[in-house]
Parts: C-alpha cells; sequence; structure tokens
C-alpha cells in the first residue's frame, strides 16, 4: 500500500472531489472523433494524437493547479484524457511523452492531490460476450498504464472505479476479477449501481475479491426505494464498505441528487440533501452539475457544521 496520505487525522473532515471538469471554463479537455481521425493519413493520425495529448496534459496540470487553488485534494481525471490510447499509435505516442506525464504525476502528488479515474460506461466485466470482457480489460489496462506514467500507485489510492456492470453474474464478475494483471487488481474499486447490483451485491463481489468498495449513497436509495438519506441502511452501507478497504482512511463514496426528484437517476445542478453519516466518510466525490460551485455550497452549508454525534461509525 502506498504511503501516500496512508494516515489522516481521526476527527479530519471529508475530503470534496472534483468530478471532471469546472462549471466555468477553468478545467476542460479537448477531444477527436474516430471519424475524424480515420479519415486522416496515419502520419497525420500521430500528429493530431500527440498534439492533442500535449495539449490535454497542459489541461490537466491547469486541472491540478486549480484544486490546489482551491484547496481540493481530490481531482477524478475524465477517461477520455487521451482518447485512442488504447490503440497501438495511441499507446506509443503516450510512451514518447514518458518524461512529461511523469512531471504532471508529480506535481500532484507534490501538492497532495488525490488522483483517480472513472473508466466509462464499455468497461463490463460481468459481460456474457467473451469480447466485451477483452475490451474491458484492454481499457483498464490503458488507464492502468497512464496512472504508472503519472508516476500514481498501484492502489486504492489511484483507483479506478467501475460498477457491475450485467446483473444476475456476480460469480463470473468474480472470475474476471481474480485473473486481472495486477497493476489493474490493484487500483480496482466497484460502485453499486441504481439498478443491476444493490449495495449488498456488490458488497459481496468486494468481500469475496478483495477489492474496495465505492458506496454511492443516491444510487442505493434508488435501487432500494427509499425515502430519505437518514434510512438507517444508508449509514449501515457506509460502514459495510468502509471494511473492504485495507487502509479505511482512503475509503471513497460517492454523492449526487435527483434532479427533479429525490429518487431522480439524474444529476442535479448543486447538492442540496446529504447523508448524516458522511460526515465519516473520509473522501467524497461530489457528482454535480455545478461542479465546483457546488463543492463550495457544501462547505458553506454542510462541511462545518457541528457533526452530529449520531452519524459517527462505530
Amino acid at each position: 500500500m502506498s504511503e501516500i496520505n496512508q494516515v489522516l487525522e481521526k476527527d479530519k473532515l471529508p475530503e470534496l472531489g472534483l468530478v471532471c471538469i469546472t462549471t466555468s471554463d477553468a478545467v476542460r479537455f479537448r477531444t477527436v472523433t474516430r471519424k475524424r481521425l480515420l479519415q486522416l493519413a496515419e502520419t497525420e493520425q500521430e500528429k493530431v494524437l500527440r498534439e492533442l495529448y500535449a495539449d490535454n496534459l497542459k489541461r490537466l496540470d491547469k486541472a491540478i493547479d486549480f484544486c490546489c487553488a482551491n484547496n481540493i485534494k481530490l481531482y477524478r481525471m475524465t477517461s477520455a484524457l487521451f482518447p485512442f490510447a488504447d490503440t497501438d499509435l495511441g499507446e506509443a505516442v503516450l510512451h514518447s511523452m514518458a518524461e512529461e506525464l511523469r512531471n504532471t504525476g508529480d506535481r500532484a502528488i507534490s501538492l497532495n492531490i488525490r488522483l483517480v479515474l472513472h473508466p466509462d460506461q464499455f468497461v463490463v466485466l460481468s459481460s456474457d460476450k467473451p469480447d466485451v470482457v477483452a475490451n474491458s480489460i484492454k481499457i483498464l489496462a490503458t488507464h492502468a498504464l497512464i496512472l504508472d506514467m503519472l508516476q500514481q500507485p498501484r492502489d486504492p489510492y489511484a483507483l479506478m472505479n467501475i460498477h457491475g456492470g450485467k446483473g444476475s453474474r456476480a460469480s463470473q464478475l468474480t472470475s474476471v476479477i481474480r485473473d486481472l494483471p495486477e497493476s489493474i487488481r490493484s487500483r480496482l474499486t466497484f460502485e453499486n449501481d441504481e439498478y443491476a447490483y444493490s449495495s449488498s451485491e456488490i458488497l459481496e463481489v468486494c468481500l469475496d475479491t478483495a477489492v474496495p468498495m465505492v458506496f454511492d449513497a443516491h444510487h442505493h436509495v434508488i435501487h432500494e426505494h427509499l425515502e430519505s438519506y437518514d434510512d438507517p441502511s444508508v449509514a449501515e452501507m457506509l460502514a459495510a464498505a468502509r471494511t473492504t478497504w485495507s487502509v479505511p482512511e482512503l475509503q471513497l463514496v460517492h454523492i449526487s441528487n435527483g434532479k427533479e426528484f429525490f429518487a431522480d437517476p439524474r444529476h442535479s445542478d448543486l447538492i442540496t440533501e446529504m447523508p448524516e453519516c458522511y460526515y465519516q466518510a473520509p473522501w467524497i466525490e461530489v457528482e454535480a452539475k455545478f461542479k465546483e460551485l457546488a463543492i463550495e455550497k457544501l462547505r458553506a452549508e454542510w462541511l462545518t457544521r457541528n457533526i452530529p454525534e449520531c452519524s459517527k461509525i462505530a
């Protein structure tokens, strides 16, 4: 396990994490479509990717600067940071930028900013189609390579978080996890979702495979048809998820609110409702559309309130 931020102060308030971009133009990234790239000759493809990767790496540096300036200690990088990096050409371009990637990663470490990833929905390790599983592992391997090149540790400090995928296939999921390369498995975490894998179901997978669980309170209330984050099962699942982390101080959770009603799976602009038990979550990714504004609001209205005694996890 990495020595980075392993031990946090016992009564430290949660760190609120920024997800990918900002509401303002401070943190934005570029991309290129597959159609446009494939229309070019291979030498032109390499040029486009080289320029794009270099630009996005500079933008990642700006994201790190933004987090530092705003005292944000966790940043979720976009899974599209380096488009087509899972191709031979993209990987070759990445390796040509080894020094630049190392410098950026070293800056994040020196500034105590935790970098994490949430690969896209195409990563489905529980699929009944072997080609989908193979492609999912390839995508994860590419993300693991990027984290390696950014000098990030091979442990859940620099996690890669995914969902369980196709429901009712926990045994398949468990089997695939056990055969994953160390660069992937050492960083992998699983998150409960609204429909396929409940909190208790993904918890079982995590306990069986020694993979940490990222608890999402909003997904939990949707799946269980609950009317409030104060339902006792929210605190119970937060505590249960913590047991899957070999270093509990690294536990990460997600928070979002429904856009138009409590159980709306669409994310709201800001966060107006929080589980009281989340005062005991060391790291919280804030999944709201207004990004840094949502973090500011939580800091002003929730984070600095007196912590209720009933919210503490034994």
